[in-house]
């Protein structure tokens, strides 16, 4: 296995930064429940790529075929059910009046429907499984007797720490920091803007999983 040194679990620390970091559908939405709603509802969301991008990293280290299969299998359904998704999320953050972080009574999702909500949209793209066999297969993971489970659970638990300390740092100073520095109208704005994107990348989905058809 070649480790630059690292060791499995410094190569899936830095595969989960890599695999959180870009912002797509889940990072705005991050982005936009953080500001809106606080850190806990923002980091929610970010935790619930983590724990779906590290289920699929074990579908592929673990050659569970079944699942594997299974979700590419449907993954025209899959893919036309997350973009309706997307566009809904992103219509409601469209909507969404600015509330300021003043305001002190509960709103929006709560963060374990947060959570739940993007492990959903995250399953929705089985391709991240081929990501991983790429993964596996450029930093040599062999699994097998001689080999043992051990790299790949090393591998799989960097990868979720890697994407989990990204989305503490980005619902962290989003929902902690920037969120008391904006204006309910920069919000408003924010909101918005967000919410176009997202909208975006579900007419994407949408369009990937037509194309399939």
């Amino acid at each position: 296995m070649t480790d630059w040194g690292l060791g499995p679990f410094g190569q899936g620390f830095l595969f989960g930064l890599a695999l959180a970091m870009p912002v797509g559908a889940i990072g705005l939405l991050c982005i936009r429940r953080s500001l809106e709603h606080g850190f806990t509802t923002g980091f929610a969301t970010g935790m619930g790529a983590a724990v779906a991008d590290a289920g699929y990293g074990a579908v592929a280290a673990f050659g569970l075929t079944a699942i594997s299969e299974f979700l590419v299998t449907w993954q025209t359904v899959l893919a036309l059910v997350g973009g309706a998704a997307l566009i809904w999320l992103g219509a409601q953050s469209w909507r969404t009046r600015a509330r300021g972080p003043a305001r002190t009574e509960p709103v929006g999702p709560h963060p374990l429907m947060a959570f739940v909500q993007t492990v959903g949209l995250t399953v929705a793209n089985p391709q991240t499984i081929l990501t991983f066999v790429a993964l596996f297969a450029g930093l040599g993971v062999v699994l097998g007797e001689d080999a043992g489970w051990t790299p790949a659970l090393l591998l799989i638990l960097g990868v979720f720490l890697g994407s989990g300390i990204w989305w503490l740092i980005l619902a962290g100073a989003v929902g902690s920091v920037l969120r008391r520095r904006l204006s309910e109208g920069a919000i408003g704005w924010i909101n918005r803007g967000a919410g176009a994107l997202i909208i975006g990348f579900g007419l994407l989905a949408l369009g990937r999983g037509l194309s399939l058809i």
